[in-house]
Protein backbone atom coordinates (compact mmCIF):
# COMPACT_ATOMS: atom_id res chain seq x y z
CA UNK A 1 0.00 0.00 0.00
CA UNK A 2 1.10 3.39 -0.72
CA UNK A 3 1.09 6.31 2.09
CA UNK A 4 -0.30 9.72 0.75
CA UNK A 5 0.80 12.52 3.17
CA UNK A 6 -1.18 16.26 2.71
CA UNK A 7 0.32 19.02 4.08
CA UNK A 8 -1.65 19.63 6.99
CA UNK A 9 -1.56 16.12 7.91
CA UNK A 10 2.41 16.29 7.87
CA UNK A 11 2.58 19.73 9.63
CA UNK A 12 0.52 18.13 12.58
CA UNK A 13 3.23 14.81 12.77
CA UNK A 14 6.23 17.26 12.35
CA UNK A 15 4.75 19.85 14.81
CA UNK A 16 6.28 18.26 17.82
CA UNK A 17 9.14 16.63 15.84
CA UNK A 18 11.93 18.99 16.36
CA UNK A 19 14.69 17.01 17.06
CA UNK A 20 13.70 13.94 15.42
CA UNK A 21 14.18 16.01 12.21
CA UNK A 22 17.30 17.06 13.08
CA UNK A 23 18.57 13.54 14.12
CA UNK A 24 17.38 11.95 10.48
CA UNK A 25 18.73 14.99 8.65
CA UNK A 26 22.54 14.70 10.43
CA UNK A 27 22.30 10.98 9.90
CA UNK A 28 21.37 11.48 6.09
CA UNK A 29 24.58 13.60 5.66
CA UNK A 30 27.02 11.41 7.69
CA UNK A 31 24.95 8.42 5.46
CA UNK A 32 26.51 10.28 2.53
CA UNK A 33 30.10 10.87 4.07
CA UNK A 34 30.27 7.21 4.39
CA UNK A 35 28.84 6.53 1.27
CA UNK A 36 26.29 4.58 2.68
CA UNK A 37 23.58 6.64 0.70
CA UNK A 38 23.79 8.03 -3.01
CA UNK A 39 23.02 11.64 -4.12
CA UNK A 40 23.07 13.09 -7.41
CA UNK A 41 23.41 16.72 -8.56
CA UNK A 42 19.93 17.48 -9.49
CA UNK A 43 19.54 18.31 -13.29
CA UNK A 44 17.40 21.72 -14.01
CA UNK A 45 14.63 21.54 -16.58
CA UNK A 46 12.52 24.58 -18.74
CA UNK A 47 10.07 24.91 -20.74
CA UNK A 48 10.68 27.04 -23.68
CA UNK A 49 9.39 30.62 -23.00
CA UNK A 50 9.31 30.37 -19.09
CA UNK A 51 11.22 31.66 -16.60
CA UNK A 52 10.44 28.84 -14.69
CA UNK A 53 12.82 25.84 -13.72
CA UNK A 54 11.96 21.99 -12.56
CA UNK A 55 14.25 19.89 -10.47
CA UNK A 56 14.34 16.52 -9.83
CA UNK A 57 15.82 16.04 -6.78
CA UNK A 58 16.95 12.43 -6.12
CA UNK A 59 18.69 10.70 -3.47
CA UNK A 60 18.94 6.93 -2.57
CA UNK A 61 20.08 5.36 0.83
CA UNK A 62 20.66 1.63 2.73
CA UNK A 63 20.15 2.74 5.82
CA UNK A 64 16.64 4.56 5.02
CA UNK A 65 15.72 1.62 2.87
CA UNK A 66 14.47 4.26 0.31
CA UNK A 67 15.28 6.02 -3.15
CA UNK A 68 12.93 9.12 -3.61
CA UNK A 69 12.63 12.09 -6.02
CA UNK A 70 11.62 15.35 -5.32
CA UNK A 71 10.03 17.58 -8.18
CA UNK A 72 10.44 21.03 -7.14
CA UNK A 73 8.63 23.67 -9.43
CA UNK A 74 10.28 26.76 -9.24
CA UNK A 75 7.65 29.46 -11.04
CA UNK A 76 8.89 33.04 -10.73
CA UNK A 77 5.63 33.90 -12.72
CA UNK A 78 3.81 32.26 -9.56
CA UNK A 79 3.73 35.61 -7.61
CA UNK A 80 1.58 37.66 -10.01
CA UNK A 81 -0.87 35.34 -9.39
CA UNK A 82 -1.48 35.09 -6.14
CA UNK A 83 0.54 31.31 -5.97
CA UNK A 84 3.28 30.06 -4.12
CA UNK A 85 6.39 30.31 -6.13
CA UNK A 86 7.55 27.22 -5.22
CA UNK A 87 5.62 23.93 -5.28
CA UNK A 88 7.02 20.27 -4.60
CA UNK A 89 6.06 17.11 -4.24
CA UNK A 90 7.89 14.17 -3.01
CA UNK A 91 7.73 10.06 -4.57
CA UNK A 92 9.34 7.73 -2.16
CA UNK A 93 10.13 3.98 -3.09
CA UNK A 94 11.06 1.10 -1.55
CA UNK A 95 14.94 0.52 -2.18
CA UNK A 96 14.32 -3.24 -2.03
CA UNK A 97 11.14 -3.82 -4.16
CA UNK A 98 11.06 -0.91 -5.77
CA UNK A 99 7.22 -0.83 -4.56
CA UNK A 100 5.81 2.85 -4.18
CA UNK A 101 6.10 3.55 -0.23
CA UNK A 102 4.41 7.31 -0.39
CA UNK A 103 3.41 10.02 -2.04
CA UNK A 104 4.18 13.66 0.06
CA UNK A 105 3.22 17.51 -0.48
CA UNK A 106 6.94 18.85 -0.15
CA UNK A 107 5.89 22.30 1.14
CA UNK A 108 5.98 21.89 5.14
CA UNK A 109 8.74 18.97 4.36
CA UNK A 110 11.16 21.45 2.41
CA UNK A 111 10.67 23.94 5.15
CA UNK A 112 11.32 22.03 7.91
CA UNK A 113 14.16 19.69 6.81
CA UNK A 114 15.65 22.80 5.68
CA UNK A 115 15.79 24.62 9.15
CA UNK A 116 16.91 21.25 10.43
CA UNK A 117 19.93 21.24 8.54
CA UNK A 118 20.64 24.32 9.58
CA UNK A 119 20.18 23.34 13.44
CA UNK A 120 23.10 20.76 12.69
CA UNK A 121 25.53 23.13 10.93
CA UNK A 122 24.86 25.65 13.09
CA UNK A 123 25.97 23.40 16.31
CA UNK A 124 28.97 21.93 14.70
CA UNK A 125 30.31 25.42 13.52
CA UNK A 126 28.99 28.03 15.75
CA UNK A 127 30.97 29.24 18.61
CA UNK A 128 30.01 27.74 21.66
CA UNK A 129 29.38 30.99 23.37
CA UNK A 130 27.04 32.60 20.45
CA UNK A 131 24.09 34.53 22.08
CA UNK A 132 22.91 36.65 19.40
CA UNK A 133 20.76 35.01 16.24
CA UNK A 134 19.98 37.10 13.24
CA UNK A 135 17.17 36.52 11.36
CA UNK A 136 17.17 38.03 7.04
CA UNK A 137 13.49 36.93 6.37
CA UNK A 138 10.59 37.22 7.68
CA UNK A 139 8.19 34.06 6.01
CA UNK A 140 7.63 30.31 7.05
CA UNK A 141 11.31 30.00 6.79
CA UNK A 142 12.16 32.68 9.49
CA UNK A 143 9.76 30.36 11.40
CA UNK A 144 11.13 27.07 11.18
CA UNK A 145 14.51 28.27 11.63
CA UNK A 146 13.66 30.08 14.74
CA UNK A 147 11.79 26.56 16.02
CA UNK A 148 14.71 24.55 14.94
CA UNK A 149 17.42 26.81 16.26
CA UNK A 150 15.98 27.40 19.61
CA UNK A 151 18.06 24.36 21.24
CA UNK A 152 21.24 24.93 19.44
CA UNK A 153 22.30 27.85 21.98
CA UNK A 154 21.37 29.77 24.68
CA UNK A 155 20.19 32.70 22.69
CA UNK A 156 19.88 35.80 24.81
CA UNK A 157 18.39 37.82 21.72
CA UNK A 158 16.70 37.46 18.27
CA UNK A 159 17.25 39.82 15.66
CA UNK A 160 14.67 40.48 12.58
CA UNK A 161 14.94 42.23 9.53
CA UNK A 162 12.18 41.92 6.63
CA UNK A 163 11.54 44.17 3.52
CA UNK A 164 8.03 44.84 5.47
CA UNK A 165 8.75 46.24 8.99
CA UNK A 166 4.87 45.11 9.91
CA UNK A 167 6.10 41.66 9.06
CA UNK A 168 9.43 41.63 10.74
CA UNK A 169 7.38 43.22 14.00
CA UNK A 170 5.07 39.91 13.71
CA UNK A 171 7.79 37.62 13.68
CA UNK A 172 9.28 38.71 16.68
CA UNK A 173 6.41 38.97 18.65
CA UNK A 174 5.62 35.68 17.61
CA UNK A 175 9.11 34.37 18.62
CA UNK A 176 8.86 35.88 21.68
CA UNK A 177 5.30 34.32 22.90
CA UNK A 178 5.86 31.22 21.10
CA UNK A 179 9.22 30.29 21.96
CA UNK A 180 10.46 32.07 24.93
CA UNK A 181 12.70 34.08 23.55
CA UNK A 182 14.35 38.03 23.47
CA UNK A 183 13.01 39.08 20.31
CA UNK A 184 13.32 42.54 18.56
CA UNK A 185 13.56 44.10 15.20
CA UNK A 186 16.52 45.45 12.91
CA UNK A 187 16.65 48.58 11.27
CA UNK A 188 18.73 46.89 8.48
CA UNK A 189 20.39 43.92 7.27
CA UNK A 190 23.71 45.62 8.31
CA UNK A 191 22.49 46.59 11.88
CA UNK A 192 21.38 42.77 12.29
CA UNK A 193 24.60 41.37 10.22
CA UNK A 194 26.58 42.95 12.54
CA UNK A 195 25.04 42.30 15.86
CA UNK A 196 24.27 38.58 14.97
CA UNK A 197 26.98 35.94 16.60
CA UNK A 198 24.69 33.61 14.24
CA UNK A 199 23.09 35.13 11.50
CA UNK A 200 20.96 33.09 8.62
CA UNK A 201 19.58 34.59 5.61
CA UNK A 202 16.32 33.45 4.61
CA UNK A 203 15.17 35.38 1.50
CA UNK A 204 14.75 34.70 -1.92
CA UNK A 205 16.94 37.29 -3.01
CA UNK A 206 18.29 37.74 -6.40
CA UNK A 207 21.39 39.95 -5.15
CA UNK A 208 23.02 39.92 -2.15
CA UNK A 209 21.73 41.67 0.89
CA UNK A 210 24.78 40.92 3.12
CA UNK A 211 28.10 42.56 2.50
CA UNK A 212 31.37 41.01 3.77
CA UNK A 213 32.47 44.15 4.91
CA UNK A 214 29.53 43.66 7.44
CA UNK A 215 30.56 39.99 8.91
CA UNK A 216 32.91 40.14 12.16
CA UNK A 217 35.03 37.88 13.46
CA UNK A 218 34.14 34.16 15.08
CA UNK A 219 30.68 34.83 13.39
CA UNK A 220 28.88 31.82 11.29
CA UNK A 221 26.43 32.66 9.01
CA UNK A 222 23.72 29.94 7.33
CA UNK A 223 23.08 31.23 3.65
CA UNK A 224 19.37 29.40 2.92
CA UNK A 225 17.22 31.41 1.43
CA UNK A 226 18.40 32.06 -2.40
CA UNK A 227 16.68 29.88 -4.90
CA UNK A 228 18.56 27.30 -6.24
CA UNK A 229 20.03 29.11 -9.17
CA UNK A 230 23.10 30.08 -10.27
CA UNK A 231 22.28 33.97 -10.60
CA UNK A 232 20.85 34.13 -7.17
CA UNK A 233 22.40 34.74 -4.05
CA UNK A 234 22.26 36.50 -0.27
CA UNK A 235 25.92 37.06 0.19
CA UNK A 236 28.15 38.92 -2.19
CA UNK A 237 31.48 37.50 -3.04
CA UNK A 238 33.52 39.40 -0.16
CA UNK A 239 31.60 37.56 2.59
CA UNK A 240 32.04 34.00 0.60
CA UNK A 241 36.05 34.86 0.33
CA UNK A 242 36.22 35.89 4.36
CA UNK A 243 34.58 32.74 5.29
CA UNK A 244 35.35 28.83 5.76
CA UNK A 245 32.80 27.65 3.58
CA UNK A 246 30.98 24.14 4.18
CA UNK A 247 28.07 22.78 1.99
CA UNK A 248 25.33 20.15 2.21
CA UNK A 249 26.65 19.05 -1.02
CA UNK A 250 29.79 19.86 -3.30
CA UNK A 251 28.17 18.07 -6.36
CA UNK A 252 24.65 19.72 -6.23
CA UNK A 253 26.81 23.72 -5.08
CA UNK A 254 28.71 23.73 -7.99
CA UNK A 255 26.13 23.46 -10.29
CA UNK A 256 23.36 25.24 -8.75
CA UNK A 257 24.28 27.38 -6.11
CA UNK A 258 24.85 31.47 -7.06
CA UNK A 259 26.89 31.75 -3.61
CA UNK A 260 29.93 29.80 -4.65
CA UNK A 261 29.30 30.23 -8.58
CA UNK A 262 29.66 33.82 -8.83
CA UNK A 263 32.80 34.20 -6.89
CA UNK A 264 34.00 30.98 -8.64
CA UNK A 265 33.56 32.69 -11.71
CA UNK A 266 35.11 36.02 -10.46
CA UNK A 267 38.01 34.07 -9.87
CA UNK A 268 37.84 35.26 -5.60
CA UNK A 269 37.11 31.82 -4.77
CA UNK A 270 38.06 28.35 -6.14
CA UNK A 271 36.68 24.79 -6.05
CA UNK A 272 38.60 23.38 -2.92
CA UNK A 273 37.13 26.42 -1.18
CA UNK A 274 33.82 24.85 -0.87
CA UNK A 275 34.71 21.15 -0.93
CA UNK A 276 33.73 20.47 2.74
CA UNK A 277 30.51 19.41 2.98
CA UNK A 278 28.34 19.09 6.18
CA UNK A 279 28.98 15.55 6.21
CA UNK A 280 32.54 15.34 6.64
CA UNK A 281 32.31 17.27 9.39
CA UNK A 282 29.97 15.57 11.42
CA UNK A 283 31.74 12.13 10.84
CA UNK A 284 35.17 14.07 11.80
CA UNK A 285 36.35 13.60 8.29
CA UNK A 286 37.33 17.76 8.26
CA UNK A 287 37.27 20.02 11.51
CA UNK A 288 34.49 21.96 11.87
CA UNK A 289 35.13 25.48 13.24
CA UNK A 290 39.30 26.21 13.75
CA UNK A 291 39.42 29.20 16.21
CA UNK A 292 37.10 31.31 17.47
CA UNK A 293 37.77 34.12 14.89
CA UNK A 294 36.98 32.17 12.45
CA UNK A 295 34.09 32.89 9.90
CA UNK A 296 32.36 29.70 8.92
CA UNK A 297 29.40 29.92 6.43
CA UNK A 298 27.23 26.50 5.61
CA UNK A 299 25.87 27.12 2.44
CA UNK A 300 22.66 25.26 2.19
CA UNK A 301 21.60 24.74 -1.07
CA UNK A 302 18.87 22.15 -0.09
CA UNK A 303 19.42 17.99 -1.18
CA UNK A 304 17.15 15.30 -1.75
CA UNK A 305 18.66 13.37 0.80
CA UNK A 306 17.40 15.61 3.19
CA UNK A 307 14.18 15.30 1.78
CA UNK A 308 14.39 11.36 1.79
CA UNK A 309 15.61 11.77 5.64
CA UNK A 310 12.22 13.37 6.77
CA UNK A 311 10.13 11.05 4.09
CA UNK A 312 11.14 8.34 5.73
CA UNK A 313 10.17 9.80 9.32
CA UNK A 314 7.09 10.95 8.06
CA UNK A 315 6.18 7.14 6.83
CA UNK A 316 7.40 6.35 10.44
CA UNK A 317 5.38 8.24 12.48
CA UNK A 318 2.31 8.19 9.76
CA UNK A 319 1.93 4.34 10.60
CA UNK A 320 2.72 4.61 14.90
CA UNK A 321 0.01 7.63 14.55
CA UNK A 322 -2.77 6.15 11.69
CA UNK A 323 -2.47 9.05 10.07
CA UNK A 324 -2.97 9.16 6.05
CA UNK A 325 -4.07 7.96 3.12
CA UNK A 326 -3.38 4.31 2.06
CA UNK A 327 -3.86 3.31 -1.53
CA UNK A 328 -3.28 0.68 -3.74
CA UNK A 329 -1.36 1.84 -6.89
CA UNK A 330 -1.71 -1.15 -8.54
CA UNK A 331 -5.20 -1.92 -7.93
Amino acid sequence: MTLILTRSEIHGLLADATAEVAAAVADAHRDLALRRADLPAPPAMGVPGSDGAFLAMAAASGPAGLAAVKLLADLPGNAERGLPVQRSAVLAVSAETGAVAAVLDGAVLTRVRTAAATAVATEVLARPGARVLGLLGTGPLARAHARALRATRDWERVLVWGRRPERAAELAAWISGELGLDAATGVDPRSVTEAADVLCTLTPSREPLVRGAWLTPGQHVNAVGAPPRPDHREIDSEGMARSRIVVDSFATARRKSGEVLIPLAEGVLGEDDFRTELGDVLTGRAAGRSTREEITLFDSVGVGLQDLAVARLLIDLAGKEGVGTRIDLTA
